[in-house]
């Protein structure tokens, strides 16, 4: 039973296909033109005479040249006038269903019914009727060479702004990888209803801008750009902000333009330097009208095309919130970033009259230094002369001008005043500026050569000389002296630890000192870059530091007033008339003038001035380093001109001292060949023989008397004794 169905059902079929294909037979493309090549032909429709004329040479060039009539023209049947009782359009869905999909940018589709239309939208608009050609050939009016003109013959104020754009010429001129209006609008980059998403269309018009300029090498290989430079968007404040669902925030169609499209080297381009602010104030007016006025915007306004726009400060695909710390503009980086680049460049400076010299001013001032070494808080370019709002200081609206300067400099500290404002505030020590100021540098630096290269050939000479000795004691040219294995005090364990307050607390500010001087040397970046908060550890412990040793200077003076070791050893540091004639006489015996050496005492003339300088030295820098400590009190009383003297004064002295004791201290104690590699007398307290032989003679010649007459003393004393003793017996 179940053969005698399939066997009907396969009856069935065949029967169907044969009357389909004497249906088909009987209605063939030349049966229809046998009328419709009548260019006559017509019908009248709602009162209008409208052809029915089909150019069979059209037909048969057609992309559609395959199909018969009816295939599109459903329905109809050749043996009746009218063939259909009720002629509807073509249906152009019944084959291609995806066309809706294809032709978003006629979204008009997707209400249509075909060919039907919809307003003023269907299928055989564009496309035609009969002379339907695929998009491949030259001849249809989809080819790539003729896009722009046919969508233009709807949309002919797009078409004449294309045409101008930067993608218009590309595509005239045959470039491979020119967009047409098919290659974008074939996307969801438009509106379509007030209902669409503003974020999700933004992002799919940046999506399909970045296919073309980060993914087609035509393109790259024609665009100076680099592929990184354009996808830098995605990470920027922009883009960002669009992927987190702020519709309003800019994507490439916001500031480059649609079809208006131009390179930046066009004048009439959206992102051409001098449209560059109008473009940004589209979103930023409060911003761009502050600009406007400032002597930047000026400067732009007046065609002066070195003059920075929104691009130049901020950057831009690039383009990061100034709270991040990558940011051009953020407050770390504005002014070694952006204000240095134009400020400090000898072409602009002589181009247009400007200082050259500003960068560097404020980087060696506090501000600068500060900034460079991390902190975040203090004052930076934009923090003194306004951000988007810069103007000359002659403009009496300008933060910096005179007037204004106290409210400035009171935004930062608290209760400025008039003195705040007196002295120059982008100087140079070194320039002749400033008369004091340079004045003090200058004989800082004659200073610090004359000093510090006298103690180098001093101690030059000297290590020449102990060296020489040294090498023939080791080869036996000469005898060593016999010497008594014995210790003397040199050092008590007050003084001993006097010693090492100063020894820690000195190291430490010459440390923090420096690292907040010179920010970016090799041994500051490491621990600088460890964390943002070591610019703040390094200013406490530099306080810290300051306070440990001006305690111990203060506890030495109370040593040496008030205890009677403290008081002889004053006395034994005040400098004589010996002192004098024995620094000529180790000259002479170190350049071999004389055979013979100066004998010292206690302290020698290279004790007593190092002694006398840390005095100096201390007093100085505590008084300087108070100034500089309360800013606020001393630069009102002061004004600002004394406080960088002092500043001055106490970072040279900072030198002065540094090197007077790596140079002379430490030769002495340290890299001496007679006490090499180390004298323990700061630790153990005590000297040997020998170093008391070699260094301290006189001393222990001293020691030795003062022994001998307290033995004899004691003998003395003893035989006394012994007599009396005696009489009592007796």
């Amino acid at each position: 039973m179940r053969t005698d169905f399939k066997s009907l059902r396969t009856i069935l079929w065949l029967y169907l296909a044969a009357l389909i294909a004497v249906s088909v037979h009987a209605q063939t493309k030349e049966d229809c033109l046998t009328c419709h090549s009548d260019s006559s032909l017509t019908m009248e429709r709602k009162g209008k005479q409208v052809s029915l004329y089909v150019n069979g040479g059209d037909l048969d060039k057609s992309t559609h040249r395959k199909l018969v009539c009816v295939a599109c023209h459903a329905g109809f049947d050749a043996q009746n006038v009218p063939h259909k009782e009720k002629i509807q359009p073509v249906n152009c869905l019944t084959c291609h269903k995806d066309a809706p999909l294809k032709h978003q940018f006629h979204p008009q589709m997707n209400i249509t019914a075909g060919g039907k239309g919809f307003g003023v939208v269907s299928c055989k608009d564009c496309h035609g009727t009969h002379d339907v050609h695929s998009p491949k050939s030259p001849d249809s009016k989809f080819h790539s060479t003729k896009l722009t003109q046919f969508c233009g013959s709807c949309h002919n104020d797009v078409k004449e702004t294309f045409s101008q754009s930067s993608h218009g010429h590309a595509q005239a001129s045959g470039i491979q990888g020119a967009p047409s209006c098919i290659d974008c609008h074939r996307n969801p980059i438009v509106h379509v209803t007030a209902k669409q998403d503003t974020t999700q269309l933004k992002i799919a018009q940046e999506k399909l801008c970045l296919s073309c300029h980060q993914d087609d090498p035509n393109v790259k290989a024609r665009v100076s750009p680099t592929a990184g430079f354009i996808a830098a968007y995605e990470g920027s404040v922009h883009g960002s902000a669009l992927q987190r669902g702020n519709g309003r925030a800019a994507n490439c169609v916001d500031c480059h333009g649609s079809h208006e499209m131009k390179k930046g080297s066009d004048p009439t381009s959206r992102v051409a330097k001098a449209n560059i602010p109008q473009t940004c104030a589209k979103c930023h007016a409060e911003i761009a009208k502050a600009f406007g006025s400032s002597v930047h915007g000026m400067a732009v306004k007046n065609g002066v095309n070195s003059a920075p726009v929104c691009t130049d400060c901020h950057g831009e695909h690039n383009i990061l919130k100034h709270t991040d710390p990558r940011s051009p503009v953020a407050a770390g980086n504005v002014s070694s970033q952006v204000c240095s680049p134009c400020h400090s460049s000898v072409k602009l400076s002589q181009k247009y009259g400007l200082a050259n010299d500003r960068f560097k001013s404020f980087a060696d001032s506090y501000h600068g230094l500060a900034g460079t070494a991390g902190s975040v808080q203090v004052a930076n370019c934009a923090s003194c002369h306004g951000v988007h709002d810069i103007k000359p200081s002659s403009d009496p609206t300008s933060r910096i001008n005179k007037a204004n300067l106290v409210k400035t400099c009171g935004s930062c500290h608290p209760g400025a005043n008039e003195n705040f404002t007196k002295g120059a505030v982008h100087v140079i020590a070194t320039d002749k500026q400033d008369s004091a100021l340079y004045y003090v540098s200058t004989t800082y630096i004659i200073l610090i050569i004359v000093v510090v290269g006298g103690m180098f050939f001093h101690n030059l000479a000297d290590f020449i000389r102990k060296s020489r000795r040294q090498l023939m004691y080791r080869r036996g040219l000469i005898p060593r002296p016999p010497v008594a294995h014995r210790l003397y005090l040199r050092m008590s364990l007050n003084e001993r630890i006097q010693h090492a307050s100063l020894l820690i607390s000195f190291i430490t500010l010459v440390l923090t000192g420096f690292a907040l001087k010179y920010p970016d040397a090799w041994w500051v970046v490491p621990v600088r870059n460890i964390s943002p908060v070591m610019f703040e550890l390094r200013g406490i412990l530099h306080r810290i530091a300051a306070v440990v040793m001006v305690s111990a200077s203060l506890f030495h003076l109370y040593y040496i007033f008030f205890v009677p070791r403290g008081k002889q050893l004053i006395r034994d540091l005040l400098p004589t008339l010996d002192d004098v004639t024995d620094a000529l006489g180790v000259l002479k015996y170190n350049f071999g003038f004389t055979p013979i050496k100066p004998k010292f005492g206690r302290f020698s003339y290279i004790e007593k001035s190092e002694y006398w300088a840390l005095i100096w030295g201390t007093f100085v820098m505590a008084a300087t380093g108070t100034i500089l400590w309360f800013d606020n009190t001393f630069l009102g009383l002061l004004t600002k001109l004394w406080w960088d003297v002092a500043r001055e004064v106490h970072y040279y002295e900072a030198w002065l001292a540094t090197l007077s004791i790596i140079v002379w201290h430490f030769y002495f104690v340290i890299f001496n060949p007679d006490i090499y590699p180390i004298n323990l007398a700061f630790w153990k307290g005590t000297l040997t023989e020998e170093e008391m032989e070699e260094e301290h003679p006189k001393e222990l010649e001293e020691i030795r008397h003062a022994e001998m007459k307290a033995a004899l003393k004691k003998e003395v004393e003893s035989e006394k004794a012994k007599a009396a003793l005696a009489e009592v017996k007796k």
